[in-house]
């Protein structure tokens, strides 16, 4: 039966009473965009796995958006994923999953595009495809389906969801967006098969069709080599990036309801140059690249006029790297001074500067200030590379209270490689030390939060070699730090260890996790981020179906020569080089930061035509003299 956007209105108003935050479903908000359906030829959903409450806040659907509905031959509309009660009543009624702005089912529209961010969005988006009456498998879908495709820092191992996704967006989706576009445009003119369309996708660079490939094992259960199965298709499949950052969008929807982060996000650049070696963004995000003072002050301004939110977030993976930082901060607490604005300046380094810079923001409603050392000791902060003193980090704290701050908040990560139950007992007296220097400053009105995680190897970092920590000794860690903190001006948190697992799993996965994830959904996995709803037993019955181990994945060191799951994506950083920083961490020693020092990444000679091309862009990098590579050519991997 053909379910109408008037039947679903109809179904939505008697139901919409009776579920918590009906806010979620109605649409309706401040600057979303609604065009005639007849009147254009591609009709795209942006979906994002998740409530609308945390959706809302992803940026990259906000870009992708906006550049969309900039096309007059395109529309761009919002899906997302209900909560349980609303799913219930769904289901019950018969409601497919649906877009916000026309309320046309989700299986009407010609692509549907996820944001994956993280893994443990993965059965979501079978619980989207399965209410929006979609088969779940690319193979059984025909024409009559969307297009299924997927993009985020998630898809740089695309591999356990390659049963589920056609087409992979490796990198930044500025540009390519528009090429995905135009190509589904010409096929759909061309009434040719669907096989014509995901072989002329798979041509176009940073795009990953799965079932255009296959994937040979040995008898280890490692993997032997990835092939091709068609030609046209690239291998490898090189990231792109956009070599000068698009203008950033102006016009946020203003959400019905509370959500994560209710504020202007602003990308003041793209990249980082620090090298910590757990960061995968950090990693996969390079080059730098950098907007002008100037047109973060206009994208602000025009924000602002649009849509009347009271907080300015300045993004990046390190706030502080930005080259004018001093001049951007100066200028917009001058410019907006006495408006009552909050301004976030996240991700700031651990040093006098940073202070120096939040000095500026003391009057800007900004809450607390943030501090991630990662480490406790000075070694282990050489084996991760984020080198700073112990010293340099309680002067830092010394100067952040007395300047008026009664909050800090510091991060860490237990469950580094070589770390050892004394170091995690430094992050207790590390704690300490911090939280004495709030009491010399202002006394007992000084506040320590602690947010503990654990380490996960990450693809396409320098640690993706090693293994992570088994369950007992997750526990056994955050018991110390249990029992050490115990302090009423101390508020600790942590992550659950099954959570860990589960992404430990996911994010290093081959093609044989497409049926756990599938099976786990069966069992009843779904939102598997939130704590409260994590069913593990889905996912350890999903296993043991298979027969497969998942120590294999977590608890396994990984040989230097081994071909992981993800190799065929080329990031443009060598894998060469990440096993060098690897072995640096066994010594250990540091390398600084590659704004002072290239140490020949390979993200510069993969991306050389681009630099050429676009010689007044800020890219970061110092030039190095290498064999040039020319994006979307077939290279080494």
């Amino acid at each position: 039966m053909v379910v109408t956007p008037a039947d679903i209105q109809i179904k939505l108003e008697r139901i919409l009473p009776t579920v918590q935050k009906p806010g979620r479903y109605t649409g309706g908000e401040l600057n979303q965009v609604i065009k005639p359906w007849d009147s254009v030829d591609v009709h795209i959903a942006l979906v994002f796995p998740d409530i609308y409450d945390i959706g809302m806040s992803n940026l990259g659907l906000a870009i992708l958006y906006e550049l969309i509905n900039q096309r007059s031959d395109a529309l761009a509309e919002r899906g997302y994923v209900p909560w349980i009660d609303m799913e219930a009543e769904m289901r019950r009624t018969g409601i497919p999953l649906f877009s916000l702005e026309s309320k046309h089912p989700l299986n009407t529209f010609d692509i549907l595009g996820f944001s994956l961010p993280y893994e443990t969005l993965y059965t979501n988006v079978l619980n989207a495809l399965d209410l929006a009456g979609i088969p779940m498998a690319s193979k059984d879908r025909n024409e009559t389906y969307p297009l299924i495709i997927a993009g985020g820092h998630a898809t740089f191992n695309p591999e356990p969801m390659y049963k589920f996704v056609d087409v992979f967006v490796i990198g930044e989706g500025e540009q390519i967006i528009h090429e995905i576009i135009d190509t589904y445009q010409a096929w759909k003119s061309s009434i040719s098969s669907r096989l014509e369309l995901l072989v002329n996708l798979s041509s176009i660079p940073g795009l990953y069709v799965p079932s255009l490939y296959q994937v040979k094992y040995k008898s280890d259960q490692t993997i032997d080599r990835h092939e091709q199965l068609n030609e046209q298709a690239n291998y490898p499949i090189i990231k792109r990036i956009v070599p000068h950052l698009p203008p950033p969008p102006t016009h946020f929807i203003v959400p019905n309801i509370e959500t994560v982060h209710n504020r202007i996000p602003v990308e003041i650049m793209r990249g980082c140059t620090r090298g910590c070696r757990f960061c995968h963004a950090g990693m996969v995000s390079r080059p730098v690249r950098e907007r002008s003072v100037n047109e973060i002050i206009q994208a602000i301004d025009e924000s602002l006029k649009n849509t009347g939110f009271e907080e300015i977030g300045l993004l990046s993976l390190s706030s502080s790297d930005y080259t004018h930082i001093t001049e951007l901060v100066k200028t917009v607490t001058e410019k907006y001074c006495g408006k009552h604005l909050g301004i976030s300046l996240p991700s700031l380094r651990i040093d006098s500067f940073s202070v120096d810079i939040m000095e500026f923001l003391k009057d800007s409603r900004y809450g607390g200030f943030t501090l991630a050392p990662e480490a406790a000791t000075e070694h282990m902060r050489n084996i991760i590379n984020k080198p700073v003193s112990t010293t340099q980090l309680l002067e830092t704290a010394h100067q952040i209270y007395s300047r008026g701050w009664t909050t800090i908040k510091l991060y860490f990560m237990i469950g580094h490689p070589s770390e050892t139950l004394q170091d995690v007992e430094a992050i207790a007296d590390l704690c300490k030390a911090v939280l004495l220097q709030g009491h010399h400053a202002i006394g007992h009105r000084a506040k320590l939060n602690v947010g503990i995680s654990t380490f996960i190897p990450k693809a396409h970092t320098p640690f993706q070699w090693v293994s992570c920590d088994t369950v007992d000794q997750i526990l056994a860690k955050q018991d110390i730090l249990k029992r050490e903190l115990r302090h009423r001006e101390i508020k600790l948190s942590w992550t659950d260890q099954k959570v860990t697992l589960l992404e430990a799993w996911l994010s290093r996965g081959d093609r044989r996790l497409a049926d756990v994830v599938f099976r786990a959904w069966q069992n009843g996995a779904k939102f598997d981020a939130w704590q409260d709803q994590l069913k593990f037993d889905a996912w350890t019955n999903a296993f043991a179906f298979y027969q497969i181990e998942p120590s294999f994945y977590s608890h396994r060191e990984r040989k230097s020569d081994e071909v992981f799951p993800w190799d065929h994506i080329n990031t443009g950083v060598r894998k060469k080089y990440l096993l060098q920083d690897f072995q640096l961490s066994l010594e250990p020693q540091i390398r600084s930061d590659c704004r002072k020092q290239c140490y020949a990444c390979g993200i510069l000679p993969m991306y050389a035509d681009l630099r050429r091309e676009n010689p007044g862009d800020a890219w970061s990098c110092p030039e190095v003299k290498s064999p040039p590579k020319i994006a979307g050519r077939k290279t080494p991997v």
